[in-house]
């Protein structure tokens, strides 16, 4: 019987020996995974889910294996909030996330307070980093008072004269880049005929279209999200308004011209230069190509949110929040999106917009 015991205690002892020291470390994915923005999540995971599968491939980070945990807020503040905590309680390391800024700035204080590192590849209300509860909060996008300066100094210089209406959704994005939008092109002399706003989710947008043609706006700049922007444009023509719809980053997405088919062509909206075209983003365009899924919008963002992550956690040894953080602020990171340094914000410090527009069935990026 002793002898028995013995050998199943250097049984055990071989197996702890020979045990991996390293557990796993959870990576968060926070987004609208359900809801009407379910096609920017999808974006989110996927870029998070290939980064995951490539730094495993490389022998994980500091020799552990990543793994995720999906989080749904729906693009809901109180969600997010609750999504928050739940990952928090998981224990993760990291979240990439959120995307609507209304649900990344409520958010953004339970992982601060929780010492979670939160990387938005999205959120471009400038409050999420103005405010910032703590400095585990960054993110890998530009702001709307970049890509609303950027717009309106484009309508005061391209539309000259024209009469110029600006919509906003009452969302904390599609509000703050509207204002940010009508603040440059007012400060460089532009009058707005109308400014108005609507409630997102409603279908019939008939009693904006009437102001819109009884002010007799050319030129329509909505900040809002692509499904209300498609409905909008496709309620002008059929009134026979031929105003010229503007929009920002929210509306890049094939999606849209399923709602208007022809009728949005012509839509303009501001992001990011194309990073699919980058030269370091070349080898992940291709595994994603191999997986028949476009890396369209913010999709790149999210493997560059954890590039950077991974690559200052590996060079501070340490996975604690304190320590990576200390590696973000100081390094400039390569990345598929190109390369990021942050400011002390915890905002890029590189960060341009230019102008797409949709037509022949997809969009285009025009020379500015």
């Amino acid at each position: 019987m002793k002898r028995h015991l013995a050998a199943g205690l250097g049984l055990g002892l071989a197996l702890a020996l020979a045990a991996p020291a390293y557990a796993d470390v959870t990576i968060g994915v926070a987004g609208p995974m359900t809801g009407e923005n379910a096609i920017f999540g999808e974006q989110i995971k996927n870029g998070v889910t290939q980064a995951v599968e490539d730094i495993n491939a490389a022998g994980g980070v500091n020799g552990e294996k990543l793994v995720i945990k999906i989080g749904d807020d729906a693009c809901d503040p109180k969600q997010a909030v609750n999504v928050a905590n739940q990952l928090a309680g998981d224990g993760v390391k990291l979240v990439v996330g959120h995307y609507c800024s209304g649900s990344s700035i409520p958010a953004s204080a339970v992982y601060a307070e929780e010492g979670i590192i939160e990387i938005s590849p999205a959120s471009t209300n400038p409050a999420f980093t103005d405010k910032r509860p703590g400095k585990t909060i960054y993110r890998v996008c530009g702001r709307d008072d970049q890509q609303g300066g950027i717009a309106g100094k484009y309508i005061l210089e391209k539309y000259a004269g024209k009469k110029v209406a600006i919509v906003n959704d009452k969302s904390s994005y599609g509000k703050g880049l509207a204002d940010e939008t009508q603040k440059t092109f007012e400060a460089g002399g532009g009058k707005p005929v109308l400014v108005e706003a609507i409630t997102a989710g409603e279908k019939d947008y008939s009693a904006l279209v009437s102001k819109l043609k009884q002010a007799g706006a050319d030129v329509v700049y909505f900040g809002g999200y692509y499904q209300q922007a498609g409905l909008i444009v496709r309620q002008m023509r059929d009134q026979g308004l031929q105003a010229v719809l503007m929009g920002g980053d929210a509306l890049q997405s094939s999606e849209f011209l399923g709602i208007t088919g022809k009728t949005g062509e012509g839509t303009l909206f501001t992001f990011p230069p194309d990073q699919t075209k980058l030269p370091e983003a070349a080898e992940v365009v291709k595994k994603f190509a191999a997986k028949k899924i476009k890396p369209e919008g913010f999709t790149l963002y999210s493997y560059a949110a954890l590039q950077i992550w991974a690559a200052a956690a590996n060079a501070a040894k340490s996975t604690e929040a304190e320590d990576v953080a200390a590696e973000m602020d100081k390094q400039e990171f390569k990345t598929v999106a190109g390369p990021i340094k942050f400011d002390d914000k915890g905002d890029p410090t590189v960060a341009g917009f230019t102008f797409y527009e949709f037509k022949d069935g997809g969009y285009t990026q025009l020379g500015m």
